[in-house]
């Protein structure tokens, strides 16, 4: 069974620049391979004609499907449809269901509709249209010697229903794709490369079709198994083999058996032990908080937050002795110990986390460098705490506390 490529294009000079992150090849990525098709290349062009015209033909070459995003928006610097009307040899012409679209969200908005606006309904003749449920511009699948062109809207939200309601299943219809499968094991407490050691001899018994990878990123490590097979059922028992046989030799530093967000993490865990947890955080500034919260359905565990950035809060608010800041300093163990305890009874919930540290790039000494990080996390009459020594930008050390927080509120819960 032929392996099916894809190349993912987007465009826009805000990509380029830095102004926009593209999270929109993401999770095409992640849809294409859940039915078989593996992406091979992804590439961010300009506003550019040539630049546009350059990636067409060069993926064309590389892979049997090419997905396009942005650029086709109404005004003048939106030059996509253009573009690949004179990349296929067409013509610009009305179509009818897009244009009934734009007059209808115009007239339930009560908008002024311009004529730019209504140039949205106009498409390439030699292209089949996407009915765009979620804005003006209708997508376009084009095919030429052989291969599948589709664009499709930059914003994330259009471009998605296009992918669920019709390219997906459209390249299901087309293509049989072997299973592409993968099963990621998260860890955290040992490096990559202390990892890579415990488990080479595992790693160099793995047959040829299985293929694992090393991801690392605030304090977790992902360990992802790959392998494609035209059997599925067959592949998912070997990955599943290969899988427990991994773990099973890094027992001590697993976090989870999926890929999750650490907040669908712990909160799954809190659920399961009927839990409440709160936070007292100074250095991360409410970003273990939003990483919590950012989980539907987290109201049924997450309590609240105290974000005591100041001295003053830490002492007023939850309760930290002014001995302490003052012999020990904001950034310590007997600090988070009281904050946390100050927190479990402002917030009245079972379990919590507090932390105070040094983000930089300013602010540290000899004796507390930046980077010190204090994490307490616990509960009524068992609170542990721990001290981290983080070595990057400030960005990076707060990722880096809210992950070491929540994972070791984690490891509190199991014990």
């Amino acid at each position: 069974m032929e392996k099916i490529y894809a190349s993912l294009v987007t465009i826009g000079d805000e990509l380029l620049i830095g102004q926009t992150i593209d999270t929109n090849s993401a999770w095409m990525a992640q849809r294409l391979n859940e039915i078989g098709i593996w992406v091979q290349r992804r590439v961010a062009v300009g506003d550019d004609r040539d630049a546009i015209i350059r990636a067409l033909e060069e993926e064309g070459r590389q892979s049997h499907i090419i997905l396009l995003t942005g650029g086709l928006g109404p005004t003048a610097d939106d030059i996509t449809k253009p573009v690949l009307c004179e990349y296929f040899g067409g013509r610009l012409v009305q179509n009818q269901e897009a244009l009934q679209n734009v007059l209808h969200i115009f007239e339930s908005r009560g908008l002024a509709l311009l004529e730019r606006n209504l140039e949205q309904a106009m498409i390439p003749d030699v292209c089949t249209p996407i009915f765009n449920k979620r804005g003006t511009a209708p997508g376009m699948w084009f095919e030429k010697d052989g291969k599948i062109y589709v664009s499709m809207p930059g914003v994330p939200n259009e471009m998605k229903g296009m992918m669920q309601d019709y390219v997906l299943p459209q390249l299901q219809q087309r293509f049989q794709t072997p299973a592409l499968l993968h099963h990621t094991l998260l860890t955290a407490g040992l490096g990559e490369s202390f990892v890579a050691e415990r488990i080479k001899d595992f790693e160099a018994a793995l047959p040829a079709h299985i293929r694992l990878a090393y991801l690392p990123s605030y304090g977790i490590l992902k360990l992802r198994l790959t392998t494609i097979s035209p059997d599925k059922l067959t592949a998912g028992a070997e990955l599943k083999d290969a899988f427990g046989k991994m773990r099973s030799l890094l027992t001590d530093i697993v976090v989870a058996d999926e890929d999750l967000p650490m907040g669908v993490i712990l909160g799954n865990t809190l659920l399961a032990k009927k839990l409440t947890v709160g936070t007292a955080e100074s250095c991360t500034g409410g970003e273990i908080a939003s990483r919590i919260t950012a989980v539907a359905g987290s109201s049924r565990y997450f309590k609240g937050s105290v974000v005591s950035y100041a001295n003053e809060i830490k002492r007023d608010v939850l309760g930290v002795q002014q001995a302490t800041l003052d012999r020990f300093g904001a950034v310590s163990e007997e600090t988070v110990r009281e904050m946390a305890e100050g927190a479990l009874k402002v917030l009245n919930t079972n379990c919590v986390m507090a932390v105070s540290g040094i983000m930089g790039p300013d602010g540290g000494s000899d004796e507390k460098p930046v980077g010190t990080v204090w994490v307490a996390a616990g509960g009524k009459g068992r609170i542990a705490a721990r001290r981290y020594h983080f070595r990057y930008d400030r960005s990076r050390n707060i990722d880096m506390t809210t992950v070491a927080a929540m994972n070791d509120l984690r490891k509190w819960l199991e014990l």
